[in-house]
């Protein structure tokens, strides 16, 4: 996947902390001036900035990690030719254990991570683009669901892509569970329900 694709995004550094504002994921060779699939996760995970810049102003080539893999694989198998990533939080951490802790700590209101949050609306409008696609996938710790509801509420898609969990609203399974069959399964499942959505649109 990694040679079909080029990856960018946004390193940026605030009160000491690592943090990522998006990431864009298009097909090498294609002319794509706007995304064509949107994605809402976690956090950046492992992806860095490969010139080593931390805190930079444009976006710069960035290594991708297993999960942009996923993301990938669902594009190359749906024709996708520009996917952009934004996340629940900008945190940068492999770690998801220390995310939760943060976002439970006193330390987490003074920092504007959350692209989502009310002050950061115009960072939100800019780069989200609107009638395309949207995969939902940021895991379904409890720590995660004021933040998700908040992202379901500023954007308001009425058919979200994603694995929901059976009886809650704002909980959608990440693309890369612990299990390499249920790796499968999401992406197929994801991409299953890209089609449904293409052939819907064409007997329209």
């Amino acid at each position: 996947m990694r040679t079909k694709f080029e990856v960018t995004g946004l390193f940026y550094e605030t009160n000491g902390h690592k943090l990522r504002k998006y990431l864009d994921i298009k097909r090498v060779s294609a002319e794509a001036n706007d995304p064509d699939l949107m994605v809402v996760m976690m956090n950046p995970g492992s992806s860095y900035p490969l010139d080593g810049i931390d805190n930079n102003a444009m976006p710069s080539e960035a290594e991708p990690d297993t999960t942009q893999q996923q993301i990938m694989k669902v594009m190359d198998a749906a024709a996708f030719n520009y996917a952009r990533i934004l996340n629940l939080s900008d945190i940068r951490t492999s770690d998801s254990n220390e995310l939760y802790r943060f976002l439970k700590s006193e330390t987490c209101s003074s920092v504007e991570h959350s692209i989502f949050s009310t002050n950061r609306k115009s960072e939100l409008a800019e780069l989200f683009v609107n009638d395309v696609p949207v995969i939902f996938g940021w895991g379904v710790n409890q720590a995660l669901i004021p933040f998700a509801k908040n992202a379901m509420e500023s954007l308001r898609i009425n058919n979200p892509l994603g694995i929901l969990k059976p009886n809650t609203r704002y909980s959608y399974y990440h693309p890369l569970p612990r299990i390499y069959v249920k790796q499968l399964e999401w992406v197929q499942h994801v991409t299953s329900q890209i089609t449904r959505t293409q052939q819907g649109c064409a007997d329209v």
